[in-house]
């Protein structure tokens, strides 16, 4: 079976680079971490190679899979106190779209919590751009997020429910349940999101 040490990417992240070196560290196949993921090789060869990753759900079932938390992806550091995280220094985003596919990238991704060690919640201020598909995919993992609106107006399809949220109102959910967040029509939106992730 091959192993990911022969894998060549066509693009380079910052998830992917971290996903590549833990899959290497760890002796695994790609056809390994699916297996255990939950996810086909293909869905995991997306996430690496690609500029813009798909979705929050596969980083997190891959984080499961390889043993690691979701904040080792997202650049884990040594601070083991209160982190302060200035609004001049949130880094770069990283970039997500809502399905398993780089052609619906719409959420933009700042960690506030980057240089956390030992954290088991994610927060992160999102910019929800609009979406250039009407055929969504919902996904899911385990967990619970809390997502508060910032400016404009998100609509969130969680099950079979659908859920129109404005400046000032939020949401709390279990993150197992089929959901999906994206901006109303054509303006976007910037929300607070805090994402849990048991280990």
């Amino acid at each position: 079976m091959q192993k990911y040490s022969n894998y060549k990417t066509m693009k380079s992240n910052i998830v992917g680079e971290k996903i590549k070196a833990l899959v290497q560290t760890k002796n695994l196949a790609l056809d390994d971490v699916a297996e255990r993921s939950g996810l086909t090789k293909e869905q995991i060869e997306i996430v690496i190679e690609s500029e813009t990753i798909p979705s929050l759900s596969p980083i997190i079932k891959i984080a499961r899979a390889l043993g690691v938390r979701l904040g080792t992806f997202l650049d884990d550091a040594e601070e083991t106190g209160a982190v302060i995280q200035r609004k001049s220094a949130i880094n770069e985003a990283v970039k997500f779209s809502s399905q398993l596919s780089t052609a619906n990238s719409h959420l933009d991704f700042y960690s506030l919590a980057a240089t956390k060690a030992g954290r088991h919640i994610e927060p992160f201020i999102v910019d929800i751009k609009p979406s250039e598909t009407n055929d969504p995919i919902l996904s899911s993992h385990e967990g619970e997020e809390f997502l508060y609106v910032l400016q404009g107006n998100i609509k969130i399809i969680y099950g079979k429910d659908t859920y129109i949220l404005s400046e000032g109102d939020s949401i709390f959910y279990d993150s197992i349940v089929k959901h999906l967040v994206s901006a109303v029509d054509t303006m976007p939106a910037k929300i607070l999101a805090v994402v849990y992730t048991p280990f």
